[in-house]
């Protein structure tokens, strides 16, 4: 039996006067892996507030993990869900161990006089092999490089074991090689935690996971095209949402994107 994780249904948005979303209608099941894309502006992170319990819609409904917002103790909710934001505000001087440990306790910086259970401090131990940074437990926020900060909030995210992971641009500031690591840690994640659903907004396919399994395109808050990642990533859906022609390919469980040539004739 398919687990539902994310229903929105004729989701509508309004924010001072202005109308952001327009009928958005979106269903992650367990186990899905779902990417959000269009241009700035179009309205993927409005949706992955919604879909993060942060943000309650003008008119439709959403349901996350079963439960309907307007009806639900949002900030309990939010302790099912793991959220990688690369713009994540620590400020003090925590170690890689102490950022992933804040997941347990849902904060930014470490709670005073809260201690982790050895259970607790295992598993962050765990996560943080699992993403790639075995033996740098104890390297400090300030001196990491943007690869190994967004790894760790990757590990975050995941400690409290969630059902649904939202990665919000993970890949941010990345140089090549850093967001080539981070993606991979990305899909081991759907090998090592198979039920866990998510969503990442990006607006580069390049930035696509291979293990992607859906996509939604989104412009002028609407969606373009929602479903399997193969029949929604097509030339003429990204070349409608950018306004320009887009061509696009597929390549050894990658996606790319260019610019179509021109005749010169």
């Amino acid at each position: 039996m398919t687990v539902e994780v994310l229903h929105l249904d004729g989701v509508v948005f309004r924010r001072e006067g202005r109308e952001i979303l327009r009928g958005i209608d979106l269903r992650v099941a367990a186990g899905e892996h779902w990417a959000l894309l269009g241009p700035n502006g179009a309205g993927k992170s409005t949706i992955l507030g919604f879909c993060g319990a942060q943000t309650h819609p003008t008119s439709g409904t959403v349901d996350v993990l079963g439960q309907r917002l307007g009806r639900v103790d949002m900030q309990e909710l939010r302790r099912h869900i793991g959220h990688v934001n690369p713009r994540h505000p620590v400020r003090s001087d925590l170690t890689a161990l102490d950022v992933v440990l804040t997941g347990f306790t849902g904060t930014v910086e470490r709670m005073m006089r809260w201690t982790p259970t050895p259970a607790e401090r295992s598993r962050a131990e765990a996560l943080i092999a699992l993403v790639g940074l075995a033996g740098e437990e104890r390297e400090r926020w300030p001196t990491m490089s943007q690869g190994e900060r967004g790894r760790s909030l990757i590990a975050r995210a995941l400690a409290a074991s969630p059902a649904l992971l939202l990665l919000d641009e993970p890949t941010t500031g990345l140089d090549v090689a850093a967001r080539e690591q981070l993606l991979e840690t990305v899909d081991e994640l759907s090998r090592s935690e198979p039920e866990v659903a998510s969503v990442l907004v990006t607006h580069h396919l390049e930035e696509l996971p291979e293990s992607t399994t859906h996509a939604m395109v989104i412009a002028d808050g609407r969606a373009l095209a929602a479903g399997p990642v193969g029949e929604v990533l097509t030339s003429d859906t990204i070349s409608d949402a950018f306004r320009h022609p887009i061509e696009v390919a597929h390549h050894d469980g990658r996606w790319s994107a260019r610019a179509r040539r021109r005749s010169l004739v």
